[in-house]
């Protein structure tokens, strides 16, 4: 079978779409979000070998060239990360769907689904095409929590599988996306249309911060991408919050409750009727 870089597996998680669900969070993007609360996922370890003699807990070691991480001894101080040139986590597994699926498996009287999530989840089109045909036969609801940035008309089985995507739209205009993210979204708005029209758009979600997101915009461009699907459409405006963001957006403030207003306002005045605002 497929293997992907597992950041990490929460059993439990009640923000990962509906109800008690477990999410799985894959390793590795293709975007560098100035305002990412984690940005030790969007890069893969090199094995450069720099956190080993910093691990407080003698937690890391280097065999073969390769850094191994012992989650017995870990304390999960991250001062591997913090110490990393490479901005990345060593605390990754290489895991194929039945190993994924072991784990999730201890978890299934009390949960509904899984959530696959990241980094870019996106990136793995055929591991999260196994992990959901061992999910379905369960009875989970799958979901994927995805930067829209891998055209997803190019994995229909995936599709058939997977119950619906948690698209985030970072900024409508491709110079504002390509200055918050270093990447292009064009095939973010494909996947927009594409998802609506099979019935597989979970929700939407645009992070608010005026000085660097054109929300606004955004709002208008979905609605009007969505068209006659923008009523029934879920749309979630995410205050942002410096809380663990790194470098130069780490000083920025969040916008008011009365700027969250505004825009809940003009996403109504654009058609929305399911609006959410975080």
């Amino acid at each position: 079978m497929t293997k992907a870089p597992v950041n990490k597996i929460i059993p439990f998680s009640t923000v990962d779409g509906p109800g008690s669900r477990t999410s799985v969070f894959l390793q590795g993007c293709n975007l560098a979000c100035g305002y990412c609360h984690n940005p030790e996922t969007q890069r893969l370890c090199n094995s450069c070998g720099a956190c080993v003699s910093k691990c407080p807990a003698g937690a890391l070691s280097l065999r073969d060239n390769c850094v191994f991480w012992d989650d017995a001894k870990c304390v999960s101080c991250d001062t591997c990360i913090a110490v990393c040139p490479n901005r990345a986590s060593p605390k990754v597994r290489e895991m194929d769907a039945r190993q994924v699926m072991a784990e999730v498996e201890k978890n299934i009287p009390f949960i509904r689904g899984v959530t696959v999530s990241g980094g870019e989840c996106s990136l793995y089109p055929q591991f999260l095409t196994e992990f959901f045909t061992l999910a379905k036969p369960r009875g989970l609801s799958c979901l994927l929590d995805s930067n829209g940035t891998v055209s997803f008309s190019a994995f229909p089985e995936l599709m058939k599988l997977c119950d619906g995507v948690m698209l985030d739209v970072k900024a409508w205009s491709t110079q504002t996306f390509q200055s918050l993210t270093g990447g292009d979204n064009a095939v973010v708005k494909e996947n927009l249309r594409h998802l609506s029209a099979i019935g597989k758009l979970e929700e939407v979600r645009i992070v608010c911060l005026d000085e660097k997101v054109d929300a606004e915009a955004a709002i208008r461009g979905i609605a009007q991408t969505l068209g006659s699907e923008t009523p029934g459409a879920r749309l979630v405006l995410i205050s942002f919050r410096p809380f663990g963001v790194k470098g130069d957006f780490s000083s920025l403030l969040s916008p008011s409750s009365q700027r969250m207003r505004e825009l809940r306002e003009l996403a109504a005045a654009a058609g929305f009727r399911r609006i959410i605002v975080k």
